[in-house]
């Protein structure tokens, strides 16, 4: 008995660790690609996280995405559903990672350059369905536990976090930055990304039991 469970528990602890190196990653991502490019290149904060794709730090992004890629599209979760989920996430994980962006300051837009944003929203809003409606399920045949309804709670703010975060983007896009020049000073894409990253990498580490674990 003893040795049926061992493996079972080691392949627990090992997906939820799994969960825990997704969001970790996603909350770093920001500040390491802000502190290298403030140590390799002659801007720190670039206009957007995907303006990293033309500083030194390219390699670092690719590679990150790449990163998470992988591990959401052979994340199972708990059914068929999660699972189709997390390959939508992953392919557009990929695509964002693939695909390179036209620089923000740009007035060009390239064929590579709407994929990498058509790319970037489809991953976002496949992490939103995620903490609004699948990492809130719980099972019917249990009474959700204190902690569990906190969770979900949490889920919930990260996921509108996310929302507004990317639905602020075009907002800026198309008109604050014109009605409002002096915005384009602090970076506020760059900003409302690395919020919505923090957001998916907080939930992530949630997920994984990081914090707020069962009892």
């Amino acid at each position: 008995m003893n040795k049926t469970k061992e493996p079972v528990d080691n392949m627990i602890i090992s997906f939820m660790m799994l969960r825990r190196f997704t969001g970790i990653t996603g909350i770093l991502l920001p500040v390491i690609l802000l502190l290298g490019c403030c140590i390799y290149c002659t801007v720190c904060r670039q206009p957007s996280i995907s303006d990293y794709y033309h500083s030194e730090m390219r390699d670092i992004l690719v590679g990150v995405l790449f990163a998470i890629a992988v591990f959401l599209l052979f994340y199972k979760g708990y059914g068929v559903g999660d699972h189709r989920v997390s390959i939508w996430a992953g392919v557009s994980a990929l695509g964002v990672a693939i695909f390179e962006t036209d620089p923000l300051q740009s007035q060009k837009f390239t064929f590579t350059g709407i994929l990498h944003y058509i790319s970037a929203v489809s991953f976002f809003t496949a992490l939103i369905y995620f903490c609004l409606f699948l990492f809130t399920r719980t099972d019917p045949d249990k009474k959700p536990t204190k902690r569990k309804l906190l969770r979900n709670k949490l889920y919930k703010i990260c996921g509108y976090v996310m929302i507004s975060c990317v639905g602020l983007i075009p907002i800026y896009g198309l008109w604050l930055s014109e009605a409002f020049p002096i915005l384009k000073e602090f970076s506020p894409v760059f900003w409302l990304e690395t919020l919505a990253l923090w957001a998916f990498g907080l939930s992530w580490t949630v997920k994984g039991e990081m914090v707020l674990a069962d009892e």
